[in-house]
């Protein structure tokens, strides 16, 4: 996000627990200055595991006593799946709050792939999908669309869904990313049961399993495979496929040096 605003001659403050710009969600003494002499704020929540509504409620007073004037929240189309989430919460909070708002609502990440849930280990991705198909969005798409956003004074009251350009199956997944690395990959389906045991034994939030688990029953049952123009109307240009992606990240990603 910041190397896209950047890019196009716009200013951009990162601000988190680890950057220069202290910011913590928990710590609102850190809130004031992190939203100083800005226009607008992309705002990434502290996860999915707790109810932190309140706290951007809370934030969105201070961030619009500061003078800001649009707030891109980075939410998920999965919060269809779990209507009474955290993650719908926040939602709320945004559309309540003093400051106009959009709401980026992407497919999983492709980057899932290379840095999170569906990174392949020893070789294979296990998770509880199916033959289900999702349309996996890349997260650079997601950056340009904010920035976008922020920068051109669009979709402000809109809730803008994202994804690839074509759902594939996560078998498909594991061809494309076999194909691209020449390292043999391959998909096991997982019971839900399994891959909840394995959450729970690993310590993981209930209220995140639940959330988690909303989404990818979603995949497996076909009710995540519907495709979302917000990439193509917002940026004129068709969203970047599974394949382009692959061949840009997961080669360096899961080459030899990956996992």
């Amino acid at each position: 996000m910041t190397r896209v605003l950047q890019r196009s001659g716009h200013g951009a403050r990162p601000a988190g627990r680890s950057a220069a710009l202290r910011f913590d969600w928990r710590v609102p003494e850190t809130w004031a200055t992190a939203v100083q002499d800005i226009d607008g704020l992309f705002v990434v929540g502290p996860g999915s595991a707790t109810d932190w509504s309140s706290l951007l409620t809370s934030f969105l007073d201070v961030a619009s006593a500061a003078g800001v004037r649009h707030a891109v929240l980075l939410s998920a189309r999965g919060v269809e799946f779990l209507p009474d989430g955290n993650v719908a919460r926040a939602e709320e909070a945004l559309r309540a709050g003093p400051v106009p708002w959009t709401i980026l609502r992407p497919t999983h990440f492709a980057q899932n792939f290379t840095e999170a849930m569906f990174t392949p280990v020893e070789g294979r991705i296990v998770a509880p999908v199916g033959d289900g198909a999702e349309p996996f969005v890349d997260i650079e798409d997601i950056a340009e669309v904010a920035a976008h956003v922020l920068t051109h004074a669009v979709a402000a009251g809109d809730t803008v869904d994202l994804s690839g350009p074509a759902a594939i199956t996560f078998a498909r997944a594991a061809q494309i990313l076999s194909e691209v690395t020449g390292r043999p990959i391959t998909f096991r389906d997982e019971p839900d049961d399994d891959h909840i045991a394995a959450l729970r034994a690993a310590g993981t939030p209930e209220e995140y399993i639940r959330w988690r688990l909303a989404m990818l029953t979603g995949i497996r049952r076909g009710a995540d495979a519907y495709l979302s123009d917000g990439v193509s109307r917002l940026l004129g240009r068709p969203a970047t496929g599974f394949s382009t992606w692959a061949r840009r990240e997961a080669r360096e990603a899961l080459g030899a040096g990956g996992r």
